[in-house]
Parts: C-alpha cells; structure tokens; sequence
C-alpha cells in the first residue's frame, strides 16, 4: 500500500554524515556526547481534553503544566545551531492547549528545524492557522473511529467534539489549499476491537469530505508504565483482508497507510528483536512539559534517562552531561530491550542501525 512518507519504516538512510558519526563514536563517550539527536519530540502541555482509552501516557496523569516560551524558544535556537533536524510536537499532553503554540513553531522555522505536530484537533485557534500553518512540514490528526458514537467512547469526551474536529480539519485543508502551503495533513487511527469495523468509513471522510492527504492504520503498542491494560493482549492477525480493503481507496492525492509491517511485529516474539538500543541516546530526544529532557519516551518519569531541565540548563549542557553519560553507558551495558516497549518509536531505526553495527549481513563488500 502506498506510503508515500515511509511512515512504516524509517529515514535514518538519508541522514549518512550523522549515522557515520555514531559509527565512529563506537564506545568513546568524548566523541558520543557530542553526537546530537536528529529528531526532538516536544510536549509544550501535560494537561488533555481527551481521555482516550488507548493512551499509552496516562500513567503521567495529565497535569496542567506546560513550557514557558522564553525557555523554549532558547532551547530551539540551542538545538538547531548543533545540528538537530526536526521537532515534533506532541507529548504528555494536547499540544494546540498551550497558547504560544504558534509562536513555538514559530521559534523552531527560525532555528532551522523541521516542524510537525500530532494533535486530537479538538483546538484550533486563529493564531495558529495564520503564524504556524505555513511554517509546518505536517501535521496529523489522532482520529479513532469513523462514527461520533465510537470516537466519543474512545477518545473519553462528548460526541459533538467529533464534528468539531471534521471542522477544524476542514479549515486547516482550506487554508493550506487556498495559500499554497506545503504542509502535508493527514489522521491517524489506532486499530482496536471497537473501531475496525469503521475505519473504512473514516477513511473515506478523511479523503472525500475532509480533505485529507492521508490516513494511517495503526497497530496498538502497549506501554510498560501506562494504566491502560485492556488492549495488552490485542492480535492483529486477523485483519489480513482489511489491508486489501483500504488498498482500494487510495488516489493520486490520497493515501491509506495500513501499517503492516509494524502489525507482523506486534504479533512476533521480542525475544526476535535487536539485543540493544541503538538510538538512545544519540538520535532522539523527547522535552516534557516540565521542561526534562528525556531520552526515550517509552521511560518517562524514569530517572536514569532524565538528562536535566532546559529551565536550568542550555541544551548543549544537558546533551553533554553527566546524566546523559550515564544513560550511555546503562543503555549499551545494562538495559533489557525485552523489557522495552514493543514497536517504540525508533523500532525501525533500531533494525537498521542493528545491522549497520553488527554487519550481520553476509558479503556486505559486493554491493
């Protein structure tokens, strides 16, 4: 099926000169520590209008905290000035809740850095659409059913924010049309026993109401801290045909990306996985809304991958850190993956990056 923005693998490929860097680095932590994260999530807010029954961050509890924008905007200009590439933001909690919202995107077009969001698109203000909108590579709507019935019991709020959302995305796909903008917007639905038999439906309202570019089918990937244990036992297995299905829908302009790939994981042993992490701490990093930095979002409130708070310190300092060296050295000597989240974020980087440093290819010189 089509996936035009290879959103069920990954694009570590295209990013040699940082992947050759990591290589060398090898075990020296004075040359590691200076090997900085290609890609940053950012949660601007911890607090969410959404309750959703999937959320693998309830464990944190939606506090209303959010990022100060002197300190973020600081930490930005921080960031892209030592080579990091993209932010999305996204978190603990609903990003388009924090006021600055735009202003932080803002901040990070100025850094150079590459801006995205993941967002329930329950809020949407003027601001944004005018100052932010144009600045974005893309954003992606977390939309779970194809019914207002469904999509209120499944994201814990009322029916009517069902069609608010359709709304918002609406007028996101308006403007972006009418000014030529390049930002890219899609949806993404998580496939659980309550909705499967609507994701066709939604589908459709993305592509022929809406306006969509893109919805993506997702498996569910439980969290080892998360509350939420219902879906723990979830298989994929048996929605073989719905891939099909779906196929059918896609258009020059649009696209259903199933992802199968990440489903045929979900359903394997971890037992079959890499035997290390290879891209914590050195290609990604994730800002809480109390300011922490973190380097993997599957551990948050985990205090051996908290690496110090941008309200205290620059971000140069808490990359290089004490901290983060330790992190290194837990994550390469001491941390069992099989106790990591299955089908992490940077699972696909970690494939990759497997074979890159163990060679574990035969005849990797006849190219």
């Amino acid at each position: 099926m089509s996936d035009r923005y290879a959103i069920d693998s990954h694009k570590l490929i295209y990013h040699p000169a940082r992947v050759a860097q990591f290589l060398d680095a090898g075990d020296d932590w004075e040359k590691m520590k200076t090997v900085y994260p290609l890609y940053v999530e950012i949660s601007p807010v911890g607090a969410c209008n959404h309750r959703c029954t999937f959320c693998a961050v309830d464990y944190i509890g939606y506090k209303p905290v959010r990022l100060s924008l002197p300190a973020i905007e600081r930490t930005l200009a921080q960031m892209g000035a030592r080579g990091v590439k993209s932010v999305m933001f996204a978190g603990e909690g609903e990003p388009m809740l924090h006021k600055d919202i735009d202003k932080m995107v803002i901040a990070a077009h100025a850094a150079g850095i590459d801006t995205a969001m993941t967002t329930n698109a329950s809020v949407l203000s003027d601001a944004f659409v005018e100052n932010a909108l144009p600045l974005m590579s893309w954003i992606k709507a977390s939309f779970n059913a194809g019914t207002a019935q469904t999509y209120a019991r499944i994201h814990g709020t009322k029916e009517r924010d069902f069609d608010l959302v359709i709304a918002n995305l609406k007028r996101l796909v308006e403007a972006r049309n009418r000014h030529g903008y390049s930002c890219v917007l899609g949806a993404q639905i998580v496939l659980l026993p309550e909705n499967a038999d609507e994701v066709e439906t939604l589908a459709r309202l993305c592509r022929d109401e809406i306006g969509l570019d893109y919805l993506v089918v997702k498996p569910y990937s439980q969290h080892t801290s998360s509350v939420t244990q219902i879906y723990q036992d979830i298989s994929y297995q048996g929605y073989a045909g719905l891939s099909a299905q779906l196929a059918a829908l896609n258009t020059d302009r649009f696209s259903v990306v199933y992802r199968q790939n990440t489903m045929k994981k979900h359903d394997e042993s971890a037992a079959n996985r890499y035997r290390r992490c290879h891209a914590t701490p050195a290609f990604w990093g994730y800002i809480m809304s109390t300011g922490a930095v973190y380097g993997c979002s599957a551990y948050l409130l985990d205090t051996r991958f908290d690496y110090g708070n941008i309200n205290e310190s620059s971000f140069e300092e808490i990359w290089e850190g004490e901290a983060r060296r330790k992190n290194f050295r837990f994550v390469r000597d001491e941390l069992d993956i099989k106790e990591c989240r299955l089908n992490c974020r940077m699972d696909e980087v970690n494939r990759y990056l497997d074979r890159v440093v163990n060679q574990n290819v035969s005849h990797i010189n006849f190219i």
